[in-house]
């Protein structure tokens, strides 16, 4: 079995809730074999370390002090960088969606898409869309999300991607396979689209294989209620947490 087969298994258990709800576990089968003290410590933490980061706080703590920080890209800081082409990166796709009978894109690449998009507008920069079937793609995903990308620009914002990657199955594959569809163009100056979270491993990607990157985050991990919500467990805080995990984990083992 290739190692991308089952990398989504493996981040899947080395991050919460799965990770936490193992040790948790474990804790309470060595109390039950007699190790009471360490059991029991186990459990309660696992426990209470399910409960922190199932707060969005947290997972804006953690954004602000684990990953880098990129400011919002200005039109201005776009034209003084000399930018050439938007990249817009997938993040996910819906492969059913029984109310428009196709499959649609997931939130993350259907925002990202769509701020593409606005950049375009706004600059007159053609557009390229990166993404194919990612790893662990249900059975039932047919389509590319590149595919389905441009079937919803060109339909619901009349905009056509002037190049599509389709192949990729992770953020290295998306610098890679893209890069020579746009230095064959006679393109190296590139705006990259993703989520503030996930920039710092795709401008590292994308910056190794040639190209020149200024970054155009969008998704950026911000406050969204009150300061007493914030600090309460919700599964939204949770999945928040887990994605910066996520990247944190990314970045250190890419170094």
């Amino acid at each position: 079995m290739d190692f991308s087969e089952i990398k989504p298994l493996l981040t899947t258990l080395a991050l919460p809730p799965l990770s936490l709800l193992l040790l948790a576990l474990l804790g309470g089968a060595l109390a039950m074999r007699g190790s009471r003290r360490v059991g029991g410590t186990l459990a309660f933490l696992a426990v209470l370390a399910l409960g922190v980061l199932s707060c969005h706080g947290m997972a804006v703590w953690l954004a602000r002090t684990a990953l880098p920080q990129f400011a919002p890209l200005s039109l201005p800081a776009l034209q003084a960088a000399r930018v050439e082409a938007i990249v817009v990166l997938g993040g996910g796709l819906l492969p059913e969606a029984p109310e428009y009978g196709q499959a649609q894109l997931g939130p993350l690449t259907a925002a990202r898409l769509r701020y593409g998009l606005y950049l375009a507008r706004r600059t007159g920069l053609p557009v390229a869309f990166s993404g194919g079937m990612g790893l662990g793609s249900s059975s039932a995903q047919s389509e590319s999300e590149a595919e389905v990308a441009a079937r919803l620009a060109l339909a619901e914002h009349g905009a056509v991607l002037r190049w599509l990657e389709a192949d990729s199955r992770d953020t290295a594959g998306n610098a890679r396979l893209t890069a020579p569809l746009l230095l064959t163009s006679g393109v190296q100056r590139i705006a990259l689209v993703t989520d503030a979270w996930h920039m710092p491993r795709a401008m590292h990607a994308f910056s190794q294989s040639g190209l020149t990157v200024t970054p155009a985050p969008i998704g950026f991990v911000l406050p969204l209620r009150s300061a007493l919500l914030e600090w309460l467990p919700s599964a939204s805080g949770l999945q928040a947490s887990s994605v910066v995990l996520r990247e944190m984990l990314a970045g250190a083992l890419s170094r």
